[in-house]
């Protein structure tokens, strides 16, 4: 009844505001709750989803992150690129700062965007896929919180054990047209006391089209570990990413850290738009047939 009550109020509120280029902190907040009402609604309606709020409540809650307009951090791979990102909560076009890749310093200047529509990085010889790298780290690093999108399936599986402890499974499907690797699934672990997500398991589809999800599959198992709180919202700061397969974890692919965190920094849309020169842009793989 909270929520039905909420999203109504709300509906009333916004239809007596009337329209205006710039939107008022007050519309902004309403527009904020409606839309947590629509995510809790949405939810609640399967075991999965509401598994997964739980989680998200764990972690700071769907009106914290949803009054975040971004997400600040520098994000990097040990031995990989590191850039300083800032990324939009509501759009999700992100901007980054190139600072390192590998153990060389970045040229100056070096940036990767994706601006929604494209994904470029300057200077055009930067060794990486801004399509694939540009949005990586925010994803790794906001669950579980885009993971009560529209248009992904939540799915209760069995409880497992991770490093001798119980945890709650959900695993997260994406409908057909969702994102550049809709064939995507990640598998939570939640810790079954704290509600904390302690780990993610994925297999990562860019470029595949949509494999069958076969259990025993390999997939990558990634700890999230060394939480801190950050302007309400509770984020980790190291990841190490394990191979797994037949249910066993093997050895380790990477580790990455996130440091310097803000969920309140502004966006600046000037910095989506590529330069006249130099820049390159990164189209999706075609699939082979």
């Amino acid at each position: 009844m909270r929520i039905i009550s909420t999203v109504f109020i709300v509906s009333v509120l916004l239809s007596g505001c009337g329209s205006s280029e710039t939107a008022s902190p007050v519309v902004d907040a309403l527009e904020d709750n409606s839309r947590t009402a629509e995510t809790e609604m949405r939810l609640m309606a399967t075991e999965g989803g509401q598994m997964l709020l739980r989680a998200i409540e764990a972690h700071g809650g769907l009106a914290v992150w949803h009054r975040a307009e971004t997400s600040s951090y520098i994000w990097g791979f040990n031995g990989g690129i590191q850039t300083r990102m800032v990324a939009h909560n509501r759009t999700r076009q992100v901007y980054h700062d190139v600072l390192s890749m590998g153990e060389e310093q970045a040229p100056d200047g070096a940036r990767m965007v994706w601006d929604g529509t494209d994904a470029w990085v300057y200077p055009d010889s930067l060794n990486t896929n801004p399509r694939f790298m540009a949005t990586t780290g925010y994803y790794f690093q906001s669950i579980p919180f885009i993971l009560a999108d529209p248009g992904i399936r939540h799915e209760i599986l069995a409880p497992a054990l991770l490093d001798g402890e119980e945890h709650h499974l959900v695993r997260a499907t994406f409908n057909d047209g969702v994102g550049d690797a809709p064939g995507d699934h990640y598998t939570l672990y939640i810790h079954a006391e704290t509600y904390r997500v302690n780990a993610l398991r994925y297999r990562s589809t860019f470029g595949q089209g949509r494999p069958a999800i076969e259990e025993g599959m390999p997939e990558t198992l990634l700890y999230y570990m060394n939480y801190v709180t950050v302007d309400g919202l509770t984020v980790p700061t190291r990841f190490e990413g394990y191979g797994f397969a037949e249910g066993a974890r093997g050895e380790k692919y990477y580790e990455a850290v996130s440091s310097e965190h803000s969920y309140t920094q502004p966006f600046d849309e000037s910095r989506l738009v590529m330069p006249d020169s130099g820049a390159r842009i990164s189209p999706m793989p075609v699939m082979e047939q």
